[in-house]
């Protein structure tokens, strides 16, 4: 067997290492990852950007297609969402902590236990899919009633039941896009991701209105169009095999310990989705009691909107999670307060661009979604909510990069308390006192949420700050 040694000039590390009986060169990707943490997060940063705009552009136009149907479909809609969301929420949660796990794994050079860590990441995916789509079947009913959509269930239930058991069509993409991702395998991370959104964007009219399938439809499109992403996906990992980790399901052990350690950070980032989610949740009842089923719709279509906005933060925060998660394990505190300070810079300037825009093209941005006779009565609400919404991007950075950065640590915790005071304590809190108290209905709701974000964004950003400054004796400081 022939073994070449190549080492790094610049720190004598390691550069072609055998895993098991296989031999794996370290792929100018992972010497990214290392040792170029600006140049990584430029690299990373952009495809997860792209692929996210599409499946926020693919969200949008679902929106776009509903609308046409009428109002109350639009509604039946935003009743789903939320819960749609905390789900893909727990998917990419779930995948923050095998990536964060895989990332340190192969920061600190420890190859096979990265190796080990994205199959036991694989297997946890499969069972969490299933016990979810057990209880999803039993609770959702009463749930979206629970959640004010009892004027429309039956409209509801048509979308929601099945857009919601075919959820193996998130969780499943989503962690294998997040085992690519640690390895710097980018563009097999991205590009089925977009391809799901192509293939919605197609199958959406056709399911809707050329079979008359209505919201159903729009369901049905999203889970076959995720369904056809883990084909390329399933061919790189199992069929092809020239990834820097090779995933041997046949030589699966369990190890209840690579388990915790995925899900001391996978389970409160997947918990601070479902709080984003119940937050959205309480708003749309919120504005159920205050203004109707209609404002319901407007914040709908709104915050579709406004997840344009958002994917640049998140894609420049998963990009920072997989540098500092190499910077971490490598315990390299300049590499990490790069990841840090670079990603909020570059998420700052994406924020501050994408607010400007919204706030000054509000009304046109508006007609995408009250472009029918049924639905032209949103028109002045999405203009409202938009601009003033718009603000809720601006500060985002800040949080965004340092809960993820909390993440590649492996303190998800900290990150889900975080989380917590921003949405849960200080979003609700603001939104409560400008909507009931103040009596500002509908437009205190989108006042208070911005409030909520930008505060705990900035508290983020400052504990962060905080934490590595007290914590410095853990790195090798180079």
């Amino acid at each position: 067997m022939l073994i070449r040694i190549v080492f790094n000039s610049k720190n004598n590390k390691l550069l072609f290492v055998i895993i098991g009986d296989f031999l794996s060169e370290t792929n100018e990707e992972i010497d990214m990852i290392v040792n170029h943490p600006k140049q990584a997060i430029n690299k990373l940063a952009l495809p997860i950007i792209f692929s996210n705009f599409f499946m926020v552009l693919n969200n949008i136009i679902d929106g776009i297609w509903v609308a046409g149907i009428g109002s109350n479909s639009l509604a039946a809609v935003g009743f789903v969402t939320p819960l749609f969301l905390a789900m893909v929420g727990f998917a990419n949660g779930l995948g923050a902590g095998a990536n964060s796990l895989i990332a340190r794994c192969i920061g600190a050079e420890k190859y096979e236990n990265a190796g080990n860590s994205a199959i036991h990441s694989l297997m946890l995916s499969i069972i969490v899919t299933i016990i979810v789509t057990i209880l999803l079947m039993i609770f959702l009913r009463p749930l979206l009633i629970t959640m004010g959509a009892g004027s429309i269930i039956d409209e509801t239930m048509a979308y929601g039941f099945i857009l919601l058991m075919g959820i193996f069509s998130v969780f499943l993409p989503a962690m294998i896009s997040a085992i690519f991702r640690s390895q710097g395998e980018i563009k097999r991370a991205s590009y089925p991701l977009i391809l799901n959104a192509v293939i919605n964007m197609i199958l959406d009219p056709i399911f809707i209105y050329v079979l008359g399938w209505g919201v159903r439809g729009a369901a049905f499109a999203t889970v076959l169009a995720g369904t056809s992403a883990l084909i390329p996906m399933g061919y790189w990992m199992f069929v092809k095999r020239d990834s820097f980790l090779e995933i041997k399901l046949r030589e699966y052990k369990t190890n209840l310990k690579i388990y915790k350690d995925i899900l001391v950070v996978g389970i409160p980032a997947s918990i601070e989705q479902f709080i984003i989610s119940f937050v959205s949740i309480l708003m749309n009842y919120w504005l159920t009691i205050l203004v109707g089923t209609l404002a319901v719709a407007a914040y709908t279509a709104t915050w579709r909107l406004i997840s344009i906005g958002i994917t640049p933060l998140i894609g420049i925060g998963v990009a920072a999670l997989t540098v500092g998660g190499a910077a971490y394990g490598a315990k390299n505190l300049r590499n990490f307060k790069i990841a840090l300070n670079y990603g909020v810079k570059l998420g700052l300037i994406s924020s501050a661009i994408i607010c400007a825009i919204f706030f000054f093209f509000a009304e046109p941005l508006s007609f995408i979604f009250s472009y029918s006779a049924d639905s032209a009565i949103l028109a002045p609400r999405v203009v409202d909510a938009l601009r003033v919404l718009c603000f809720f991007i601006l500060l985002m950075p800040l949080g965004v990069v340092a809960g993820n950065l909390f993440q590649s640590m492996g303190k998800g915790t900290i990150s889900l308390l975080l989380t917590l005071l921003r949405s849960f304590i200080l979003e609700i809190l603001f939104a409560g006192v400008f909507a009931f108290v103040f009596s500002w209905a509908d437009i205190g709701i989108y006042a208070g949420l911005v409030c909520g974000m930008m505060l705990g964004s900035v508290v983020s950003y400052i504990y962060i700050n905080y934490y590595l400054k007290k914590n410095e004796s853990y790195f090798e400081i180079k």
